[in-house]
Parts: structure tokens; sequence; C-alpha cells
């Protein structure tokens, strides 16, 4: 058997990496059905459209300093010591502020979510969504199919297996087993799973595609000395089976992860499982606003989180107000005990 070459390795550890960081950062998965086995098989066009570009882009210049100019806030952050010793992951509770029109005066929290994480996390989560009228949650299920906190979850999905799989490794809890999504004021803003399959249909999307992209966007990345060096430290963490350091590791990609999360996307920058989703939620976010509620979070995967932060600047005329921080993941010496 012909052995793979240093090269082919590369390529494929890197296309991991970023389907595991899409799975912990982009949701929860599908709860009760296996809807990302469905669809068209069809592979995608590695080229520009895997990062999210116009393929009759003429001018790499223009278009890189445009998308610095409308690059959004950081919604995952790895905290340090002066000394650039890791203290922990942190997700953004990034608090927007509607201006004028008809909702002038609403708050939305956009709530970022990592679906492995601290127990402790969790549970500052559970007490930190009593203060809203409404969350509105994810998850790729009917709106009456609200999971029991600390059930465990149904197999059946890639999205799931390796998000479980994580959260093992890691020595991490999951999210559907910890959020308390019976509370009165969660209400389900995502797609049914008759509706995540349609789309993706639609879009000729599958898993395969999207693997391709990701490929095309890992491609595009592999110059960079600093990246090079994090996948190898990457994998090096994952042959060393050691939970402190695959934290570690892991952590330091998630800053980067908004051009991983680009790849997704077909070629007029759409895909089912962000930018459509999204849609979906705010569909929801806007309902909630017509029955007069002021005070409302979005409980998102973080990597949702520059899509919606450009859609609440558009399309509500909303500012972003502030940011603060929750603890996720404890990369400190003493975190796993």
């Amino acid at each position: 058997m012909k052995r793979p070459t240093a090269h082919a390795v590369s390529s494929w550890s890197q296309t991991l990496l970023r389907t595991m960081l899409f799975a912990l950062a982009s949701g929860p998965g599908v709860w009760a059905i296996g809807a990302l086995t469905t669809g068209t098989w069809i592979t995608g066009a590695m080229t520009n459209c895997a990062l999210g570009q116009d393929s009759n882009e003429t001018n790499p210049k223009e278009t890189k300093k445009r998308k610095s100019e409308e690059k959004s806030p950081l919604f995952m952050r790895v905290s340090q010591t002066e000394a650039g010793q890791p203290q922990a992951l942190e997700c953004a509770v990034a608090k927007y502020k509607i201006a004028s029109g008809p909702y002038a005066g609403a708050v939305v929290d956009l709530i970022g979510a990592v679906h492995v994480g601290e127990k402790s996390y969790y549970q500052r989560l559970n007490s930190m969504f009593k203060s809203y009228e409404a969350i509105l949650y994810e998850l790729v299920a009917e709106a009456s199919d609200k999971p029991q906190k600390s059930e465990r979850r149904r197999g059946g999905n890639p999205i799931s297996s390796i998000q479980t799989g994580m959260k093992d490794a890691l020595k991490l809890s999951f999210q559907l087993e910890e959020i308390d999504y019976r509370a009165k004021n969660f209400v389900h803003a995502d797609m049914n799973p008759s509706e995540f399959s349609d789309d993706m249909a639609k879009r000729n999307d599958g898993i395969i595609s999207m693997a391709a992209r990701l490929m095309g966007a890992g491609f595009a990345l592999q110059g960079s000395k600093k990246n090079s060096d994090a996948q190898a430290e990457m994998t090096a963490a994952m042959l060393s089976r050691d939970p402190l350091r695959m934290r570690r590791a892991m952590a330091n990609q998630f800053e980067s992860l908004d051009n991983q999360m680009v790849g997704i996307a077909d070629k007029d920058g759409k895909s089912t499982l962000l930018t459509e989703r999204n849609a979906k939620a705010f569909s929801v976010l806007e309902e909630q606003l017509k029955a007069g509620k002021r005070k409302l979070g979005v409980f998102y995967g973080a990597g949702h989180f520059p899509d919606m932060h450009d859609r609440l600047i558009k399309d509500f005329g909303a500012e972003l107000i502030e940011t603060d921080w929750v603890e996720a993941w404890n990369l400190r010496n003493d975190a796993i005990k």
C-alpha cells in the first residue's frame, strides 16, 4: 500500500481540525434525526468560494481591505497572564442596543456558546438567562422537542458524534446535558428537521461538499508559519491524549475561527448550517420584538456571531455597546483534577 505523503497528512489534519472546531462552535447538532447525513452528495469547488469570496473578484488587495474594514468584533478569545500563560477560553456576551425605529430601546445580547465546556460555565449561563424576557436558542429540532436537563443525547449524525467524543477527550461537560431548555423564557429559534433537510437539498449541500470547502480553506491558510506551528501542536496534542494539552491547542485555534467558518459557505456566501439558520433565528427575533419584548438573548454557537453582528447592525439599526466575557474552559495548570 502506498504511504500518504506529509503534505496529504497535513491537509487531512487541517480539515479534521476545522471539522472539530466547526462542530464545537457552530451548534449543538441535530436533535433526534440524522439530518446531516441527508441531502445531495456533491463535492464543492475548493477555490475562492471556500473563503467566501466572489469568483469574479479581480483585485485581492481591495477585497482584503474591504473585508478588514468590515471585520466583526471577537466573540471568542483565550485569556493569558502577562507572561503568556493560557488561563481560559472565554465566550462573549455582546450587548446591542437598537437606536431607532419600531424597536428603539430594545437590547439584544448575543450569548456565545461553545458546546462542550466546564459545568460551572453552564451553571453561570443558566443563572444569567433568568434576567431575560426571552432566550432564543439554537437546536435543529421541532420547537416542542426540548431536551431534558442532564438527558443523554441520541446519536445518529456526524456532528453529534464529534461533539460527544470531544467532550470525553477534553474532560468537559456537554451543553444539552447542562442547560435548562425547559425554562419558560426559552424560545426555539432554529430550523426544524424538515426545513434543515430541504434547505440542504436546495443548495445541493452535504457533508462531502462542506468538507471539500473546509479543505480549500485549509489550503489557503497553509502558508502561514504560525498556522503550521499551531497545526503541529494540535496534532501532537491529539496523539498525546493529554486533555489539558488538547484544550490549549484547540482553544488557540478558536481565535481564528471566523476564516475557518467562512470555509463552509457556497459561492454565494451562504450555507444551511450558518447563514440560513441565522436567518431563521432572526425571523424569530423580530417576532419577539413585535410582541413587545425588549430584553432578549440569542444563545448560539459563537461561530454564528459574525453574521449575526452584521444582521443586527444592517437590519435592525443596532449598535454594539458592551462586551462581557464568560469562562468556558479552564486552561490553567490545575484544570484537570
